[in-house]
């Protein structure tokens, strides 16, 4: 188990998708996703594993929750800048979304 002040060094913030496509040099069948934050984070780039589910046009306009403050990762030929937040479940990966729109860099806690 972590403590509460681990917990809290992890930080989780909304994002718009505003562009996919197929990352082709990745090892397992992924997108490449680049998400709009807000004027204080920016625009990111991740690599993603959620092609089962998700087709890149269904994705775009939707905000989703990733974990921002991670160490960048290269992916294929991608520098995978955040870590999008999914449920590993039978069918899938299955995006974290907020239930109602949402500020682009909100904090999730």
């Amino acid at each position: 188990m972590i403590n509460i002040e681990d917990f809290d060094k992890v930080e989780m913030r909304a994002g718009t998708v505003i562009e996919v496509k197929d990352n082709k040099k990745s090892r397992n069948k992924a997108y490449v996703v680049t998400i709009d934050f807000g004027e204080q984070i920016g625009i990111k780039k991740s690599s993603a594993q959620i092609t089962t589910l998700y087709k890149p046009e269904n994705l775009i306009g939707k905000q989703i929750i990733c974990c921002v403050n991670l160490q960048p990762i290269h992916i294929g030929s991608v520098k995978s800048e955040v870590r999008i937040l999914g449920t590993a479940s039978e069918q899938g990966v299955v995006l974290l979304q907020p239930s109602e729109a949402v500020k682009n860099g909100d904090k999730v806690f």
